[in-house]
């Protein structure tokens, strides 16, 4: 961004305080940001121009926003003595830095709003959500307390009623679409509701909205689904509203969690402030194993499988192989990954992992037969939460039977973060055209 030499030394000199204050040597905070030593010292001296995109890093370094930033009295140049905001910083800078809001809807446990959240960190507010289960919500407002109460069915919302947003955060149902399920799509129907159907209601809200973005995140089986064609009215209803459809299918495997699970994500620009081209992020290229996130204490013994049950389990397997399929239970090694992790069936079957720290075997719940020798436990919420890229803060206040089914049905929050982080370059463009 141009800026005047007035402008450049009152920030330059704003860049230098709060290093100061942070403690921090200008190679620490210029390696911090992905810059170079040399960069950063010109910037402070105000003899060098500084890209927007290097100042949103700065401010999240330092934990300020942007206003409090520029505001700071403690810092008195001559150039500005009054402190007041650059006009020209105000124009490109502060619409991005103060004014993003989002609605978070089919909000599940908030897994895409913590990768927006991570990635935005204070320049986003969520200012709706929405989740009909209630077990869901539950775990959703002990993580994140801004939000009560939770709007329920968004069939029943007059999009009238939804506040004013620029990113909608929509990870609609996916079962309707899914490669395990009957893949009935926008015929499926549920408890009442027409899952598949259900995008509808994110293209009714967007409609009346008209909001910078739209992202949305479902199964890979969606892109196949009744021969594409599901998948082509969901892009072509996006289009019509007047946006600009980027999609691509990411592995979570890609973004340093040990989970195999492919996703198709789609980010929507509104045309007035679509890029020609939407980069969705690379590789992360950090490999982690199960062994990276098992628990570093020993578990429950309830975690351990009943000898009986494996037998079941082993006789179960043996069926479907006889007949040349490849269902059944799986103990994945502990230099290996998981396979993806779903909220019911075979779920938890198909990741066992064997742990042979368990000392004490008594039962401590109702189980038929005796508690397994040979190390075999299913994984436990919390390394189910780690496989989905979920930090170790986050709350887990339900029994493990609803905690199974809501990582099941969530999202790896690593992806969203780098899909996030790319979606705000682009809105950070956007400022500087302005």
């Amino acid at each position: 961004m141009i800026m005047d030499t007035g402008t450049l030394q009152t920030l330059g000199k704003k860049i230098r305080h709060r290093r100061e204050q942070a403690g921090l040597t200008p190679t620490s905070l210029a390696r911090a940001i992905g810059i170079k030593r040399e960069t950063l010292l010109s910037a402070e001296s105000g003899e060098k121009d500084i890209s927007v995109l290097t100042l949103m890093k700065l401010l999240e370094t330092f934990n300020v926003d942007y206003d409090t930033f520029m505001s700071d009295a403690s810092v008195i140049c001559p150039e500005k003595a009054n402190n007041e905001i650059p006009a020209t910083l105000e124009k490109s800078i502060s619409p991005a830095v103060t004014k993003l809001k989002a609605i978070d809807l089919f909000a599940g446990i908030g897994g895409i709003r913590m990768g927006f959240d991570q990635a935005f960190g204070n320049n986003l507010e969520t200012v709706f959500v929405s989740e009909w289960d209630s077990f869901a919500q539950r775990t959703y407002q002990a993580n994140f307390m801004d939000m009560k109460p939770i709007a329920g069915d968004i069939t029943k919302i007059d999009e009238k009623d939804v506040p004013e947003f620029d990113i909608c955060l929509a990870g609609f149902p996916c079962q309707a679409f899914s490669l395990a399920g009957q893949r009935k799509g926008f015929n499926d129907d549920y408890k009442g509701m027409s899952r598949g159907t259900l995008f509808f209601d994110v293209a009714r809200i967007c409609s009346h909205h008209k909001p910078k973005v739209i992202f949305c995140e479902n199964v890979k089986g969606l892109t196949i689904h009744d021969k594409g064609r599901t998948f082509k009215i969901i892009t072509g209803t996006l289009e019509e509203m007047g946006y600009k459809v980027f999609y691509k299918v990411l592995n979570s495997k890609d973004f340093g969690v040990p989970q195999n699970r492919e996703r198709i994500y789609v980010v929507a620009f509104r045309n007035d402030v679509a890029p020609v081209q939407f980069e969705f992020p690379k590789p992360s290229g950090k490999k982690v194993c199960l062994q990276d996130i098992i628990e570093k204490e020993p578990v429950s013994v309830k975690y351990y499988l009943s000898d009986v049950y494996i037998d079941t389990l082993k006789r179960h397997k043996a069926r479907h192989e006889a007949k040349g399929n490849g269902f059944g239970y799986e103990i994945r090694p502990l230099d290996g990954i998981a396979g993806a992790i779903v909220c019911g069936g075979m779920g938890r079957e198909r990741n066992l992992i064997i742990d042979d720290r368990l000392k004490d075997f008594t039962p401590i719940t109702h189980i038929k037969g005796n508690v397994n020798r040979e190390g075999i436990r299913k994984m436990t919420p919390r390394e189910w939460a780690r496989l989905q890229g979920f930090p170790d803060s986050f709350l887990l206040p339900l029994s493990d039977v609803h905690l199974y089914k809501q990582f099941g049905n969530s999202v790896t929050v690593p992806v969203i973060r780098a899909i996030a982080e790319e979606i705000k370059k682009v809105i950070l463009n956007i400022c500087l055209r302005k």
